[in-house]
């Protein structure tokens, strides 16, 4: 089992089967932001297994490094993930998660392995424009902080935990300058349909920003504004995976007829 993905959320009679949503965590953040989202998308007929990314140096992977150039990550996870890129799949990122899904695709994409049928991005620049700046440079832990719970990313009584701070703040100090270093996308659209959502009221990214992604988008673009702001999937689970679920369900009838071929 690679160290990227649980064993539980593999776990299952027909665990080899099915459509898999791999999805990638925001800045910061890590697989725990997922963990309602199984029992969300079986209630809404969405026909997938949610498979967080558990990325290194946060949660259950807290004492490994962390990256903190996209594309070492990038090609760590498509050497540890391949086996696994081998069964149908979807991936999802959210802000920073958007960003290494599309490079992880893309890379892919490059040397011939499986796509996913689809790319579901939410909050996140098309990746041929500037990061945007969350803090003003050289910002304290305390007011990069409040400036992660101003947008939703963390909740505002965080702020009165200093220890809880001083674990945190590094971890989202290396995740915003991973996504600096994307080292380019090159001119090549990834060959598959991509969804892209962005809260109506982020502060972050526009929704001009957003349509930038079709530039890389090889087999169509569709795009949606949910309400809220910049952490949208947060303060409107259940609207998002609605239409979350709507998505994945066009791509799981693929999936299962991908399964039912002989090998």
């Amino acid at each position: 089992m690679t160290r990227y993905l649980s064993q539980t959320s593999l776990s299952g009679p027909d665990e080899g089967a099915g459509l898999r949503l791999l999805c990638f965590p925001y800045a910061g953040g890590g697989a725990s932001a997922y963990r309602n989202w199984q029992r969300g998308l079986d209630a809404r007929g969405a026909g997938v297994r949610v498979v967080p990314v558990h990325l290194p140096g946060r949660e259950g992977r807290m004492n490994e490094p962390r990256f903190r150039d996209m594309r070492d990550l990038v090609a760590d996870l498509d050497e540890q993930l391949d086996s696994e890129l081998e069964h149908p799949h979807v991936f999802y990122g959210h802000s920073m998660g958007a960003l290494i899904a599309h490079a992880l695709a893309r890379r892919r994409q490059q040397r011939g392995a499986p796509l996913p049928l689809a790319l579901v991005l939410s909050s996140y620049r098309a990746p041929h424009l500037p990061a945007p700046s969350i803090a003003e440079p050289g910002a304290s832990d305390e007011e990069l902080a409040a400036e992660l719970a101003r947008l939703g990313g963390i909740p505002k009584a965080i702020l009165k935990h200093p220890d809880f701070l001083a674990a945190l703040m590094p971890i989202a100090r290396d995740d915003l300058l991973l996504c600096t270093t994307s080292g380019g996308t090159g001119t090549e659209p990834v060959r598959v349909p991509m969804h892209l959502f962005v809260g109506v009221q982020d502060q972050l990214v526009s929704l001009p920003q957003l349509l930038a992604w079709r530039e890389h988008a090889g087999h169509g673009c569709e795009v949606r504004t949910m309400p809220g702001g910049h952490f949208f999937i947060r303060a409107h689970e259940h609207s998002f995976l609605r239409e979350l679920a709507g998505v994945t369900s066009r791509y799981a009838d693929e999936a299962a007829h991908a399964d039912a071929l002989p090998s």
